[in-house]
């Protein structure tokens, strides 16, 4: 019959937050507690009230259905919005009564403000990771046929705010479509449309979270990867600014601690370059093969990738029989070398390379190069012969990231998802490039670990750069000490700036007269030896010492932060301002420039600024790079308040824990 036949029924308030289970009006946790299995993980879904209100909840009950499938327990939970204090405690309450092994949130927006600190929301107290699962206020048709993902106003309410509460970016799993036409409105009736295995998969990442939970930490398998870029041997585990090996040797030594299990750690950074070079890598393929994955095995595995990228990389590369990696003979037809090698439950591996015979520089980052069947053989390797519950790609920054497919809300037939797959994926990755950690975010699930930039020091003079600036400085002490030998100092200045191409590098011109030229030069070797440079390479889990610590606490303090509030100032302008001086006035931005201040100065040591954004900063940042990261927590359940990251952000890398919800790379730039 028509919607007219249907009996009356009275309007009834919904709640501002309530649970919701389909089929069951109103229910209450035993209720919901009555349809599931029990000591199974809980998994709760967040969503909004208004999808209630539409009865437009077709997402929502296509996940409740496939988590149940899984062997997870769904916890479906409607919300006005996190921010709003009943939903708020409504939720924290109920979580507290049901523990969660992971959430996966399909509100939008964020409860912290971008660039501040991290403010508290109701998922804080479950201590676990929270995925976050897009509905897509787009189409599907446009979603397939594009490479954007999402548009622009989806990536901001679903993608970029969701970061800056430290969700784990999972997939969008329905879209907007037409339910059905209303005659007497005349109108499209839309309706969130879920996709079948979108849905499928934001379910399993759920599931692989909630198993890496619930095992055992001396069960736990874990895959240890370094990039190779380009692909020579010398230049594995080349992470940005990280000593990668001796990081990784830092991290296996800190997880044997807790109780991983692990076999034979290499003593220190060469020693385990040294056992990655015993066997296969991306220069030698057939040396010294450890692990192998059949023709057989890849054969069941290539089979199940969608059909487009079959077709592609069969076209591109050809049979995985004419792989450089492939190894033919034995009773299962051949097989190929995996670049790996078994610590224990452990295995330490070397991302494969995008291609052969081309010029790594120029398609590390290609967005239409496929990658060949080695690449696919080594991740179905660590998916289902190691069988990994985590994965980590120490360092930035690997290629995975970076292989065809769309920007963000990736489909089956997108590379990064047809090669890792549903895994939890863990990322340590220099602070000050969020845009590239980014990309690993948004387009392999990656949880980012900041870690601390190299040890920063001042450029300082040496050389003739030394000698020219000794020859400066007597200059300008001998205009008011010997003016006799300004001449002849005058002449060796002239003579050394020439002879070292330094006259024209600050500027100086035949116009300029001595006093001029001098100035140029004066200036220019001041600003030279100030400049920031780094001092090594920063080691995981390690803090800097000595004088690179003083140097890299110099560097910290000296540059301004956040939006040039008070509080935001650097210790230089700190300082001024507890002396009283105006920088910018008195001192201006010329280093060369000679200070001369109107009246005799005062430390004013109760001076608020002096004391919160001088010492008191100082103390903060000694305090925060002596409590390093402790690596044994890498895989422990807890949460770590996320934070932003950035040229002039630093994410400490103390008590991070990257299989849970650990950090935010760079939230939104």
């Amino acid at each position: 019959g028509s919607r007219h036949d249907m009996p009356w029924r009275e309007p009834a308030p919904l709640l501002r937050a309530g649970l919701y289970w389909p089929g069951i009006a109103q229910p209450d946790l035993d209720a919901v507690r009555a349809e599931w299995r029990p000591g199974a993980a809980i998994a709760p879904v967040v969503f909004y009230r208004a999808l209630m209100q539409a009865a437009n909840t077709a997402p929502v009950d296509a996940l409740i259905e496939a988590l149940a499938v899984r062997g997870l327990n769904p916890l479906p939970l409607y919300v006005t919005s996190l921010r709003d204090p009943v939903s708020a405690g409504f939720l924290a309450e109920t979580l507290a009564g049901a523990p969660p092994a992971m959430i996966l949130n399909a509100t939008g927006f964020a409860v912290s403000t971008p660039g501040a600190h991290a403010a508290g929301t109701p998922f804080d107290g479950a201590d676990c990771p929270v995925l976050q699962v897009v509905f897509s206020g787009g189409n599907e048709a446009a979603w397939r046929e594009g490479t954007y993902g999402l548009a622009a106003r989806d990536i901001a309410m679903n993608v970029a705010l969701p970061e800056v509460d430290g969700r784990i970016l999972s997939r969008a799993i329905s879209f907007k479509a037409a339910a059905r036409f209303d005659a007497e409105t005349e109108s499209d009736i839309v309706a969130y449309e879920p996709v079948a295995d979108r849905v499928a998969f934001v379910a399993d990442l759920a599931a692989n979270w909630a198993r890496l939970r619930a095992t055992k930490t001396q069960e736990r398998r874990v895959a240890l990867v370094l990039a190779n870029y380009p692909n020579r041997d010398g230049r594995i585990g080349n992470g940005v600014g990280l000593d990668t090996p001796a990081g990784t040797v830092v991290l296996l030594r800190a997880m044997g601690e807790a109780g991983y299990r692990l076999a034979d750690i290499p003593e220190d950074g060469a020693a385990l370059i040294a056992r990655l070079l015993a066997g296969p890598t991306n220069q030698d393929p057939h040396r010294g093969v450890r692990e192998t994955l059949s023709l057989a095995d890849y054969a069941g595995f290539f089979a199940r990738l969608p059909r487009p990228v079959r077709r592609a990389v069969t076209k591109r590369w050809g049979a995985p029989e004419r792989d450089p990696f492939f190894l033919p003979g034995g009773d299962c037809g051949g097989g190929f070398a995996i670049p790996a090698v078994r610590l224990g439950n452990v295995a330490l591996g070397v991302q494969p390379a995008r291609g052969y015979n081309l010029d790594p520089a120029e398609t590390y980052h290609d967005p239409d190069l496929v990658p060949p069947h080695a690449y696919f053989a080594f991740y179905a390797w660590l998916r289902e012969d190691f069988r990994a519950h985590a994965v980590i790609h120490m360092g930035k920054h690997g290629n995975l990231e970076w292989l065809p497919g769309k920007a963000l809300a990736l489909s089956s037939a997108c590379y990064p998802e047809a090669a890792f797959g549903p895994l939890p994926h863990l990322y340590p990755f220099i602070v000050n490039d969020p845009g590239e950690g980014t990309q690993a975010k948004r387009r392999a699930q990656a949880v980012i670990v900041d870690h601390l930039t190299p040890p920063l020091t001042r450029a300082e003079s040496y050389g003739p750069l030394r000698d020219l600036e000794q020859l400066v400085d007597e200059y300008y002490d001998a205009t008011g000490l010997d003016p006799r030998r300004l001449r002849v100092l005058s002449t060796q200045i002239v003579e050394l700036s020439q002879r070292i191409g330094l006259d024209e590098d600050c500027g100086i011109t035949a116009a300029d007269d001595e006093g001029a030229a001098l100035v140029k030069l004066d200036r220019y070797l001041c600003e030279l030896k100030e400049m920031q440079i780094r001092d090594g390479l920063h080691v995981f889990g390690q803090s800097p010492t000595g004088a690179r610590l003083t140097d890299l606490l110099v560097a910290l303090v000296r540059v301004p932060r956040g939006a040039n509030k008070p509080e935001d100032a650097s210790l230089t302008r700190a300082l001024a301002a507890d002396l009283g001086l105006d920088i910018c006035g008195q001192l201006g931005l010329v280093l060369a420039d000679r200070f001369k201040p109107e009246g005799p100065l005062e430390w004013h040591w109760s001076h608020g600024d002096f004391e919160s954004h001088g010492v008191g900063r100082a103390q903060i940042v000694i305090s925060r790079v002596d409590s390093i990261l402790r690596p044994k927590n890498l895989l422990t359940e807890s949460w770590v308040e996320p934070t932003p990251g950035g040229p002039s952000d630093v994410q400490w890398e103390d008590s991070v824990r990257p299989c849970q919800l650990a950090s935010l790379a760079g939230s939104v730039t």
